[in-house]
């Protein structure tokens, strides 16, 4: 057997030079025969093959390509954002404060004698009155002598002036609450139909309400004046028994002036006492007003009539009172932290109903409000910095790169501040910006979709 190989070209069709291979094998008879190839084109597979193989090469080499840009290109910075609103502000001052009794009277021995056992302790109930406080066996009336009967007629003069004033409080107390009662059906008179009214009536009923606590207040401290009056006209009402057996039997009670509770008990055994001894303190549980003493730099911007919020008090919810006085005078305080302050103390009068169990010296927390708006333009203050002395904020374009404006703002709280101007409503924000957030930085919400 012999094989041949033979080259044909196809050039004259106008197709591809391709070679062949063909195997020739001569037969027993001398006929010769040809087989055709096995298998594939060698040639054809090559080229496939190259062809494929750099497909294969650019495709990764693209993909590096791409892998490598994406490594280089920036990642976004997660940030909270918040959006610029319209709503209520309101700018307070924030301190601790205490409650007080409004009137304490401190019942005093008006005269020398014998004090009997006091029987009464801290928190009974008393009845104006009818409740007997302590009694007192005088010394022997013969000591008191001219000098200390002509003391004791001033204290009875001075308790008559006392009383008149009282009276005179009590009058303008009524006369205050009477007007501030016309005030009110007024306002609600013209609310009707006419929802703008709506804040004109609701300083005008507290107002009122306030106006009537100071009637109350005042009515107290005129009884509490008629007793003075009693206990200083019993040291003179007897300067002499009628005769020897008389005197030991002749004792002064003191009863209870006013409606209250024992507060303190200063002597409660039984002992000689000297006039003007202190023996019990008493007052009206029900009868509170609030202390608060603020630094006299906040002092200025509080005026009479001023909100107040009480909160942290004990109870649940916020109660509501209302500025009534700012005292004229400082004092120094040493802060915690050592340093000297100057403070002012702001009395205020409860507006909601005095809780249950509320007593004397309780603590609490009040916000007195200086400033406050129904409807402003407002951004949260954690989304504010300084930057060259004015405030700014972070924002973000349409591509989401960060986006530093400079915003002027207004009156402001410790949670949100008021827009005057380089914000709209709805504008985002970014909350808590951290050093890695400066401007034309990719920005992700983290609380986007």
């Amino acid at each position: 057997m012999r094989d041949f190989q033979e080259d044909q070209s196809l050039a004259e069709v106008g197709e591809p030079s391709t070679t062949i291979a063909v195997s020739w094998e001569v037969g027993p008879s001398g006929c010769v025969t040809a087989e055709p190839p096995t298998g594939r084109n060698p040639g054809v597979k090559i080229d496939d093959m190259v062809w494929v193989r750099r497909v294969i090469t650019w495709l990764i080499a693209g993909a590096i390509l791409v892998a490598i840009g994406f490594s280089f290109r920036p990642q976004p910075v997660e940030v909270d954002g918040a959006v610029v609103t319209r709503g209520p502000l309101e700018v307070t001052v924030n301190e601790d404060g205490r409650t007080r009794i409004r009137e304490k009277y401190v019942v005093s021995a008006p005269l020398a004698g014998q004090l009997q056992r006091v029987i009464l302790k801290p928190g009974d109930p008393l009845v104006a009155g009818q409740t007997l406080l302590a009694t007192i066996l005088p010394t022997n009336p013969d000591l008191l002598d001219p000098r200390n009967r002509t003391a004791a007629e001033a204290r009875v003069k001075a308790a008559e002036a006392a009383v008149r004033r009282a009276d005179a409080n009590a009058e303008a107390s009524r006369a205050a609450m009477e007007s501030a009662q016309s005030q009110l059906d007024r306002r609600m008179r013209l609310r009707l139909g006419d929802a703008s009214f709506d804040q004109e009536v609701e300083d005008a009923n507290t107002n009122y309400r306030v106006r009537t606590e100071e009637h109350r207040s005042a009515n107290v401290a005129r009884e509490i004046a008629s007793f003075e009056l009693e206990v200083a006209q019993s040291s003179l009402l007897r300067t002499q028994p009628n005769d020897s057996t008389d005197a030991p039997e002749w004792h002064l009670d003191l009863v209870a002036p006013i409606q209250g509770k024992v507060l303190r008990v200063f002597q409660e055994s039984a002992a000689v006492v000297a006039p003007g001894a202190p023996l019990i303190e008493i007052g009206d549980p029900r009868d509170i007003e609030l202390e608060i003493d603020v630094l006299s730099t906040d002092a200025v911007r509080i005026t009479p009539g001023a909100h107040m919020h009480i909160e942290h008090w004990g109870g649940d919810g916020v109660l509501e009172a209302q500025v009534r006085l700012i005292e004229p005078g400082a004092f120094t305080k040493v802060s915690a932290l050592g340093v000297e302050e100057q403070r002012v103390n702001v009395i205020g009068d409860l507006v909601s109903p005095v809780p249950d169990h509320f007593g004397d010296r309780f603590r609490f927390e009040a916000r007195i409000v200086t400033w406050d708006r129904a409807n402003v333009l407002r951004v949260p203050m954690s989304a504010l910095f300084r930057h060259d002395r004015d405030w700014s904020v972070f924002t973000s374009d349409a591509e989401g790169k960060a986006l530093r404006k400079t915003v002027k703002i207004g009156h402001h709280n410790s949670d949100f501040a008021e827009v005057l101007d380089g914000l709209a409503e709805n504008d985002r924000v970014v909350i808590f910006p951290s050093d890695r957030v400066v401007h034309g930085v990719w920005l992700r919400y983290k609380d986007a979709p």
